[in-house]
């Protein structure tokens, strides 16, 4: 049962006006109650009813939790004297208040709203202000009712009030005719949401707008697999699955989604194969276009005398005392003699020396350099190999913020109009940067600049759509230098040894004779979590010279005992135990505390960081906070309802507890989230799965992420499976097709 309240808003302590939570002071039968909840609209001086229950708060004692309010309009000369002098109404002070009580009385509200001009009878209110006046009163009232009329569909008022925002009037006819809309126009209103909407309301089951709604979203969560495309068969029998109705009948709805440009459809032609329609979305589509247009655009042949290029590169050994071998010397003359080139290789083949080649050499011809790598953490490994500032491609792009949370509707400073000033480009960890990252670069970089793209193409794919590095490397159409050779130095380490061995898939041994790459052979789950506890907290850190933080678990999968979540657990309570004075907060999904390690779970670009000083005070500024990135908690703070995480490169980022989703403990994380970063050691629990998911390059990325020690612990049986499961996650993209193309096209304008 429910506990009522009802009373005067006496102050508002805190107001998200983006989702309505409030903090305030209601006086109810004179005595002074916290009211927390979350409030389509609220002013001080209003009166407000409100249900839900008292709750004990740790630091603020007790407060009434409110899960239903709605503001009452106020009886009485002095109630509505206080009510509209409170500043709930714009342009209404006290005493402007009480002089329009005195004139109309109880019949003041009704005048407000229906007879607005009659207000121009008070002193001090023009005609002009009497509009407005009744306008705001006429948006209050249907606010009001619009919630109410949501809130019978089921939808809460957070949601309720984003709905209202976008719609105002036209909710109602929004919601009766094609509540799917809502799906496509508000962010966090998926297909699912606006299903159960229109389920409520009585949207027929094959609907067109449900079905072509359907479609669209089968689309969209392919896209979030990592996939441009979906065969036509495949993408009917996965929406006819969703939506529960045969796929026969949904075949009708594709050309009218293409004929409304939502959708391509594309007869695709494969070598021994039947032609196949594929679908994509239209955004998906030009986007692999564009991008195939940008790359060939770019990939031009530099005047360089080939002798002269030989010669420039010797000085530079001679100069810095280093031997290239064959394949560096000719990385780095591919690098001068064209517009764009692609050097790839695994660890210990050199790649670093080679970008530090390429830059002295183009240095010693006076050009620009710029370095980029996706992620935060690969940009500060390449700066620190480098010797040379190297920032994240937003950064470089100059991101200035997001339409929406889709790393579709990104926007950069740096683009066509305003392309990056510099005359070579060297982006590492490549295989990290999807189609959409892939595509503002491009914009970004006029032809005529050189763009020298490294990465490890036998590494995990992009967690976002695409597989663009493997699809540039297939298309045939670029310079390709593979790095082969093993240096002297990096033999001496069985990480880079043993990370050959398993991309080759030849045997590994596991002696443990090594210094630097061991193998606990463990049955039991119980066993490995207490190995696990004991490397991470006693072991590891003095034989790696690091603190157990910086120390990673790297886990196949997410669920299950050995899975990221309960791992997490265990790490947590071992390594950041409850304390007091130590603040935490509890979610839905677990624990967050201060001194945890946490990481960001999805791209956000319009979430703001800070550098600050000692003292709190904002040096730097920034916008954007990616999948991926680790922190560690610094403050919580309840009343304010704020957690603060300190990132990479000093940045600071305030969460609000509602966005608190887009976080997670990071003592574990999955191999895939782990891309692109580095760590003193890594321990890898391996102790089966599926076999989709145990695969070798899944291994090989695992265990390249170790700098100074892996650990791996688990059965040898799974081990030497993953190594000769060569199963690759299978992309629908066809980058590598459209490059071709985009060349023939470029070939043919040329002979002309």
């Amino acid at each position: 049962m429910q506990d009522k309240i009802e009373g005067y808003v006496e102050h508002i302590v805190y107001r998200n006006e983006e989702n309505g939570y409030t903090v305030l002071n209601l006086t109810v039968d004179g005595s002074e109650v916290t009211c927390v909840g979350t409030f389509q609209s609220v002013h001080e001086g209003e009166y407000m009813e409100a249900e839900g229950e008292y709750t004990e708060h740790p630091t603020y004692g007790q407060q009434f939790r409110a899960s239903v309010s709605r503001i009452k309009i106020p009886q009485g000369g002095m109630a509505l004297e206080r009510y509209l002098g409170s500043g709930a109404v714009k342009g209404i002070g006290a005493a402007l208040a009480a002089r329009i009580v005195r004139r109309f009385g109880e019949d003041t509200l009704r005048i407000m709203e229906e007879e607005p001009e009659r207000l121009a009878e008070i002193k001090g209110i023009s005609e002009r202000k009497a509009r407005e006046i009744g306008e705001q009163m006429i948006e209050k009232a249907q606010m009001q009712n619009a919630m109410i009329f949501l809130a019978q569909y089921g939808i809460s008022l957070n949601l309720g009030i984003k709905i209202y925002n976008q719609y105002q009037d036209s909710l109602y006819r929004v919601l009766k005719e094609n509540p799917y809309k809502l799906a496509e126009d508000i962010q966090g209103v998926g297909f699912r949401i606006a299903d159960e909407i229109a389920g409520r309301i009585g949207i027929r089951v094959d609907s067109e707008y449900r079905v072509k709604s359907g479609l669209y979203y089968v689309l969209s969560q392919a896209a979030a697999q990592g996939h441009l495309y979906l065969p036509k068969q495949e993408l009917l029998y996965r929406t006819g699955e969703l939506l529960g109705i045969e796929s026969d009948i949904l075949d009708k709805y594709l050309m009218d989604m293409a004929i409304d440009r939502r959708i391509v459809l594309k007869e695709e032609k494969r070598p021994g194969q039947e032609p196949s329609v594929i679908v994509y979305t239209s955004q998906a589509y030009y986007l692999e276009l564009n991008t195939a247009r940008m790359l060939q655009e770019l990939n031009l042949v530099c005047t360089e005398e080939e002798e002269g290029v030989r010669r420039k590169i010797e000085r530079i050994e001679k100069e810095s005392g280093i031997v290239l071998d064959e394949g560096q010397r000719q990385a780095v003359a591919k690098a001068a003699e064209n517009g764009l080139m692609i050097l790839t290789g695994g660890p210990g083949t050199g790649k670093t020396t080679t970008i530090n080649t390429m830059i002295r050499y183009f240095e010693g011809e006076g050009l620009e350099i710029a370095l980029a790598a996706p992620t935060g953490r690969a940009a500060k490994r390449m700066t620190e190999a480098t010797g040379h500032e190297a920032s994240t491609v937003h950064r470089l792009l100059e991101l200035s913020g997001a339409v929406d949370e889709s790393s579709a509707n990104v926007r950069f400073e740096r683009n066509a109009e305003n392309p990056l000033e510099a005359d070579v480009i060297i982006v590492d960890e490549m295989s990290m940067v999807d189609i959409h990252l892939m595509h503002a670069l491009l914009l970004a970089v006029v032809p005529g600049t050189r763009l020298i793209l490294v990465g490890d193409m036998h590494q995990l794919p992009s967690v976002g759509p695409g597989s663009v590095l493997k699809d540039m490397i297939q298309s045939g159409a670029f310079p390709v230098v593979e790095l082969a050779t093993i240096f002297r130095q990096a033999r001496e380490s069985d990480i880079v040894v043993n990370a050959h061995k398993i991309q080759k898939g030849e045997k590994v041994r596991l002696d443990n004779k090594s210094r630097d790459f061991f193998f606990l052979k463990r049955q039991e789950i119980p066993v490995i979590q207490k190995v696990i506890l004991t490397l991470i907290s006693r072991k590891l850190p003095p034989y790696v010279g690091a603190a157990p933080q910086e120390i990673q678990v790297l886990t196949p999968m997410r669920k299950g005992p050995l899975g990221v979540e309960r791992l997490n657990e265990l790490l947590q309570k071992y390594l950041n135990p409850p304390a007091a004075g130590k603040p935490e907060k509890e979610t839905g999904s677990g624990i967050f505390r201060q001194g945890d390690k946490v990481m960001q779970v999805k791209n956000n670009y319009q979430l703001e960081w800070e550098v600050r000083d000692s003292h709190g005070i904002a040096l730097q500024k920034g916008m954007g906070v990616f999948n991926g990135d680790l922190g560690v908690i610094t403050s919580i703070n309840p009343y304010a309802e704020l957690l603060t995480v300190l990132y990479d490169e000093n940045r600071s980022v305030d969460y609000t507890f509602k966005q608190l989703d887009e976080l997670e403990l990071a003592y574990a994380t999955t191999i895939h989230k782990a891309q692109g970063s580095e760590y003193p050691a890594v321990i890898i629990p391996l102790l089966g799965g599926p076999r989709m998911l145990m695969t070798r390059n899944l291994l090989y990325t695992a265990v390249t992420r170790a700098r100074k020690c892996v650990v791996i612990t688990g059965s040898q049986e799974t081990f030497q499976a993953m190594i000769e499961n060569e199963m690759e996650e299978n992309r629908y993209t066809t980058l590598a097709e459209r490059i071709r193309e985009a060349g023939e096209i470029r070939k043919q304008k040329e002979e002309r």
